[in-house]
């Protein structure tokens, strides 16, 4: 059984698209590399979202994650923006999709409270709380805002299967508990009618 699971995170964007690797070991995080893919924005929208499909899939291809996860769009006061946001989202969300990864979403709300403690942080705040969990991310001088808002969504679905493992596992555990009790207690009610 594979102990370590290489975890994507995803910033999407139109102009730069920000990802992030990391391994998680048990509770143990580590630092495998971060990046932003920039399309060129003078070309046609539809050659800027095939620039940030194929570009993340070079990275994925070149990573090797096991799992992905992305952030959830949030509606702004532009409609037109919102649209286009969620075309480079939908970029991003595909490029795993294709190589066999499952894609988990989460909003930027549960990003920031799961990395910084606080659901209302600001990008300054999270970029501090990504070099201080992942300290190689931090040391290096190319790390952006962009690239740390990716990193914090891999360590927020890391943060969250880890629960969700802990979660099964204590079901799993109540289950053979209740299981265990109805056999002794059929066990017992038969030594009864025996005597």
């Amino acid at each position: 059984m594979k102990n370590t699971i290489r975890i994507i995170g995803l910033d999407p964007g139109l102009r730069r698209l920000g990802w992030g690797v990391i391994d998680v070991e048990g509770a143990r995080l580590s630092w495998v590399g971060h990046g932003v893919i920039t399309p060129d924005e003078k070309q046609a929208l539809s050659d800027r979202l095939l620039d940030l499909f194929e570009g993340l899939t070079q990275v994925i291809e070149t990573y090797h994650p096991d799992e992905a996860a992305i952030e959830e769009t949030f509606v702004n006061m532009n409609p037109a923006s919102t649209l286009k946001l969620g075309h480079a989202r939908a970029a991003a969300m595909l490029a795993p999709a294709k190589l066999g990864l499952s894609v988990a979403e989460y909003a930027a709300l549960d990003v920031k409270k799961s990395v910084v403690g606080a659901g209302r942080a600001d990008k300054d705040q999270v970029l501090f709380m990504v070099k201080r969990l992942l300290p190689r991310a931090g040391a290096e001088a190319t790390l952006t805002a962009d690239m740390a808002d990716a990193l914090a969504v891999a360590i927020t679905h890391a943060h969250k299967r880890k629960m969700a493992i802990l979660r099964s596992s204590s079901e799993a555990l109540g289950q053979i508990k209740s299981r265990s009790n109805s056999v002794s207690g059929s066990a017992t009610k038969n030594k009864r009618s025996v005597a």
